[in-house]
């Protein structure tokens, strides 16, 4: 008596017209009327046709190598049970037979192929080219109704939500809506990247924050996903463009910030900087060339060490970290704002605050009768629940979703309640010490100061000749630049608008010579 094996298979574990009762039905036939023996039998559950990494065809190759002597025929309901990629699944069988003297039989359609067979070899190929003409067919449809989606609908579509986001409402209807607590988070992230805080460290704060994301790119994919901006990332189809297409839920970050995000994360890739309280400028100052300073100590003839700045690249700058701290610290002596200057922004914070406490006060309106609708909503769900009028399936899962809005709204509402007056008070309190940014700064921790310099020169401070130059700057400080320019302390050469780099210095752009002075 023949001998054979089968192999049964379904994509989907939903699916019933392929179901694995049917095809052990009909391959059960075929051996009752053929007189076959049957073997063994090898079933993948819920695995895709498109390739043959599947885990039991492989233990069924596997078993073919060692017992093929006691197999005739490899059995399938139907070949695209096998496979749906033609050429690969031809080459497969034609292998079987040539090299084990195996031949694989699709019993539905009536197919046992036969290499040496001009009609069976026409029939099996025919069969399969037929079913990856149906698997790309399904293939452009689904990636038509995903592009329509995406670009035209602008709706999130991916399983899960991004961190910062939950998912709400039931298919076509389904959006995103901020996670407050997270969305804080993402926030923090974006803004201490623009203030350049090595990556490790705003992971490790964002961790502590409640950052829970895995992986050492989590801080990276929060930074350049569209997402947070209110936009989606759409793939081309067909003649229709890709690219980044307006979203329908609401933006956790401005379009700006992200634009400045994307812009700041093409630049070559940063070295991973060591902060050192004795020379807090190293990495964030740089070379008029563009190259960031290192810096380390050097041991003297006295055995005293001393610190000081270099470009390891061009070789252009080697400063006395001695004299690179006094010079900035005269920097920040000149920044302080007079007493009228003060006053203005004491009276522009003040009026500021009003204007948002009145704007909150009618969103906060707006807030309570959407989360009454809702509680309403809910309240019904519940009545129904209790009558027997829905399903318990039906009641987990609308009351999961209003109960997520009402979480939300509640957070919503508490965030717009807060007292603004008490923010005026802070500010009032500590706006004084504008007037010292001499003390502000030696105040400050070696992290705080290296903030401090990029917000105030929007991590654009360089050094040439001697002296430190910037092209942007907070208006806010500039109102002695002429002074800072006359002590060498700074020189702050606007940027303009079509200026993106930082020129070479000298009239003909050379390089200047090594600063060594102390």
């Amino acid at each position: 008596m023949k001998k054979a094996i089968r192999y049964l298979r379904f994509s989907q574990l939903g699916q019933s017209n392929g179901s694995i009762e049917r095809q052990e039905m009909y391959t059960d036939q075929w051996l009752h009327f053929n007189k076959v023996e049957l073997v063994d039998s090898f079933i993948d559950r819920g695995k895709s046709a498109k390739t043959f990494d599947r885990p039991d065809f492989i233990k069924l190759q596997a078993f073919i190598v060692k017992y093929y002597k006691n197999v005739d025929y490899l059995l399938v309901d139907q070949l695209d049970r096998f496979s749906r990629d033609a050429g690969e699944a031809m080459n497969m069988v034609k292998m079987l037979q040539k090299r084990y003297s195996i031949q694989v039989v699709s019993v539905t359609e009536g197919i046992t192929f036969d290499y040496d067979t001009p009609g069976s070899f026409f029939r099996a190929g025919l069969q399969l080219l037929l079913a990856e003409e149906d698997n790309i067919n399904r293939s452009i449809k689904i990636r038509g109704g995903l592009y329509t989606a995406r670009a035209k609908e602008g709706r999130y579509i991916a399983t899960s939500a991004p961190f910062g986001y939950l998912k709400e409402g039931e298919r076509k209807e389904r959006r995103l809506i901020i996670n407050e607590s997270e969305a804080k988070i993402v926030k923090f992230i974006y803004d201490s990247y623009l203030l350049d805080v090595p990556l490790y460290l705003i992971k490790k704060n964002a961790n502590e924050l409640g950052f829970k994301k895995k992986g050492n790119t989590a801080i990276e994919r929060i930074l350049t996903n569209p997402v947070y901006a209110g936009m989606l990332n759409v793939q081309a189809y067909k003649e229709y463009p890709g690219g980044l297409f307006p979203a329908i839920h609401e933006a956790i970050i401005d379009m700006s910030t992200w634009q400045m995000v994307q812009s700041k994360m093409k630049k070559p890739e940063k070295i991973r900087t060591i902060i050192d309280e004795n020379i807090p400028l190293r990495g964030l100052l740089k070379c008029h060339c563009g190259i960031p300073l290192t810096g380390a100590p050097s041991r003297g003839k006295s055995g005293k060490y001393f610190y000081y700045y270099k470009c390891n690249s061009s070789k252009h700058n080697n400063i006395s970290a001695t004299k690179a701290h006094s010079q900035f610290q005269n920097i920040c002596e000149l920044m302080s704002l007079p007493e009228k200057r003060l006053r203005e922004i004491k009276d522009g914070c003040k009026t500021s605050i009003q204007l948002e406490m009145k704007a909150n006060k009618q969103r906060v309106q707006e807030k309570k009768l959407e989360l009454e609708s809702v509680q309403e909503k809910m309240f019904s769900v519940e009545e129904k629940w209790i009558k027997n009028e829905i399903a318990k399936e039906t009641y987990d899962r609308w009351y999961g979703t209003y109960n997520s809005t009402i979480q939300n709204l509640k957070q919503t509402i508490e965030r717009l309640n807060t007292d603004l007056s008490k923010v005026f008070l802070i500010l009032e309190k500590n706006l004084n010490l504008l007037t010292d940014m001499h003390y502000v700064y030696n105040k400050s921790n070696t992290l705080q100061k290296r903030d401090f310099i990029n917000m105030v020169f929007d991590s654009n401070l360089y050094y040439q000749e001697g002296i430190y130059r910037t092209p942007t700057m907070r208006s806010i400080f500039t109102h002695n630049t002429p002074l800072m320019k006359e002590k060498g302390c700074l020189i702050y050469e606007k940027k303009r608008d079509d200026l993106s780099i930082i020129p070479s210095s000298g009239v003909a752009g050379n390089r200047t010579r090594v600063q060594t002075s102390n």
